[in-house]
């Protein structure tokens, strides 16, 4: 199967790298793209910043391909307190809003797509009210193309940070209009307040590894 799977960010994608054979690159106007073949299966990976509009301009960009089914992947937050870090979220619906989105997964739980960063565990709570599971800021991006092409569509997450935690760093006012965080805005965020938000932005980078790890796991054993 070609499929197009689309994230946020390249260090979303290190672990299905790591356990995939590289073809060659293809050349699309979007931040990342890898080419690669995992498990019988052809993929184009891209990257295209956070948020719903930049994950829908991957799908665009990457139309020429003519993949087969998209998915959208990457780290999410966890509504449900059950959830640990790692643990991955193969959703069975999307919603935004008013909008919802069926996947080609039946029996799964459901993710919620924002159009900001949900940092603390009452925002958390209130959406778990809802029936969510997870949160994310880009599946309902490729949903909302996958239903126009008629493609099957897949939402696989891994969480990275759990139901009852508060943010201590503000990566909204740090998220650029563009799809990208500012760095120096958050170092300079985390030099005000250093004793609570420098070890989060560390523990941060430590699970990207670990969530990582386990979506490459994931791809790598599972059939689409």
């Amino acid at each position: 199967m070609r499929l197009l799977v689309v994230a946020s960010d390249p260090r979303e994608f290190t672990g299905i790298v790591s356990r995939s054979e590289s073809l060659q690159n293809l050349p699309l106007a979007v931040d990342w793209t890898r080419h690669v073949r995992l498990n019988g299966n052809e993929l184009l990976l891209i990257a295209n910043g956070v948020g719903v509009a930049r994950s829908a301009a991957a799908v665009d960009a990457a139309g020429p391909w003519k993949p087969e089914a998209l998915a959208s992947t990457g780290f999410c937050g966890a509504l449900d307190p059950q959830l640990k870090i790692g643990d991955i979220v193969a959703a069975e619906c999307v919603v935004h809003g008013a909008q919802r989105y069926a996947t080609a997964q039946a029996g799964g739980p459901v993710v919620v797509t924002t159009d900001r960063v949900v940092q603390t565990a009452a925002e958390r709570r209130n959406l778990f009210a809802t029936g969510a599971a997870a949160v994310d800021m880009e599946a309902a991006g490729v949903a909302s193309r996958a239903m126009a092409l008629n493609l099957p569509f897949f939402c696989v997450k891994a969480v990275s940070d759990t139901a009852g935690e508060d943010m201590a760093n503000d990566f909204n006012r740090a998220l650029k209009p563009d799809g990208h965080f500012d760095t120096i805005n958050l170092l300079l965020g985390a030099l005000g307040r250093p004793i609570t938000r420098i070890p989060e932005l560390i523990r941060l980078g430590v699970r990207c590894v670990r969530v990582s790890r386990a979506l490459g796991d994931f791809f790598a054993d599972c059939r689409f």
